[in-house]
């Protein structure tokens, strides 16, 4: 359990040193969620709330704005300077953008398709308006066809009307996943050069699970749905290429390029979020100089906004060597910070 968390004339950010175990993610996660709705690791919440309990709090105080959760399942909490927002929406409407950086970014390249969803998903609720609502209604179109699907005696024109509604937002949701990637991909192309430091060519792009009308193809699958109980088909199957000097970045790329691929991806949505919200990203770095080399360690620190808000977890400052990072410095340690 944290406690109340002060970070005194920390409007750069902070260096929070703490052994595992010790909450630092949690910290990290919860300013996350304050300001986004959204943990980094799970898109339940059930798993965020203390065992044995069945709500949590969430209090923050940020340039402008005092932002309180109190969440529960059924009916959550939210408020914005003392005044409830009626919806999730509203809530997130005037929020800062966010950043996430962690150890398993590698996973973005190295892992399945999921990784790569969750990293557009995360930034295209943050950039685009449409993007969370489309992809709210495609998830909601998606978990009641699945359900029809999965029943014998189903009803074949409610199985076509959801069928239709699927087609709709996920057409949508794959037009703005597409239009964010061609945006991105330069910011990625940049970051990868200034981390890097060799002239090699990254580049991003997005694969649909099948090409063509995406309810002509639903219709096509049916029978192959009915016989699995779910949707084979759609943005929930989609992917990213990623390549590096033209080949397969996972397959091909060293352990050293795909970690900078991974950074340059991560520092690309700042460097974009930044461009279309007109509001630098809060950035919340879990833990990642332990896997990075000094030379990157300091691209790394570099390539950093200077006027981001910057929240560092670490289990050790030995890195401050090589990479010296002006933040001050504080120990989380019994739900409590202590300055060092």
């Amino acid at each position: 359990m944290l406690r109340k968390l002060l970070l005194a004339d920390s409007a750069a950010g902070a260096i929070i040193l703490g052994n595992n175990a010790r909450g630092k993610t949690s910290l990290l996660e919860a300013v996350c969620f304050l300001l986004r709705l959204q943990s980094p690791r799970t898109a339940r919440t059930g798993p965020l709330v203390s065992h044995g309990k069945q709500s949590f709090g969430i209090r923050g105080e940020l340039p402008g704005q005092i932002r309180r959760i109190l969440w529960a399942p059924d009916a959550p909490d939210l408020r914005v300077n003392g005044e409830p927002r009626k919806d999730q929406r509203s809530y997130l409407a005037d929020s800062y953008p966010v950043v996430w950086m962690g150890n398993d970014d590698l996973s973005l390249v190295q892992a399945g398709a999921d990784a790569r969803r969750k990293y557009m998903d995360f930034l295209g609720s943050q950039w685009h308006p449409g993007y969370r609502l489309a992809l709210f209604s495609y998830r909601r179109a998606l978990k009641t066809r699945n359900y029809l699907l999965k029943h014998r005696h189903r009803d074949k024109l409610q199985l076509d009307a959801y069928t239709r509604q699927l087609a709709l937002h996920g057409t949508e949701l794959r037009n703005l996943r597409a239009h964010l990637l061609a945006l991105l991909a330069p910011h990625i192309a940049l970051a990868y050069r200034n981390i890097g430091g060799r002239q090699e060519q990254v580049s991003i792009a997005y694969r649909a699970s099948e090409e063509g009308d995406l309810y002509e193809r639903l219709c096509a699958s049916m029978d192959r749905d009915i016989r699995y109980g779910q949707t084979q088909n759609g943005p929930h199957r989609d992917d990213l290429d990623i390549t590096l000097n033209g080949r397969n970045a996972a397959q091909f790329a060293s352990e050293g390029q795909q970690r900078t691929t991974a950074i340059s991806m991560k520092l690309a949505q700042s460097s974009l979020l930044t461009e279309e919200t007109g509001h630098t990203p809060i950035h919340l770095i879990d833990d990642v100089f332990g896997e990075l080399d000094p030379t990157r360690r300091i691209a790394f620190l570099q390539s950093l906004p200077a006027d981001a808000q910057s929240l560092i977890t670490t289990t050790h400052l030995d890195w401050l060597h090589d990479a010296p990072c002006p933040l001050p410095a504080f120990r989380l340690e019994d739900g409590a910070l202590a300055p060092l």
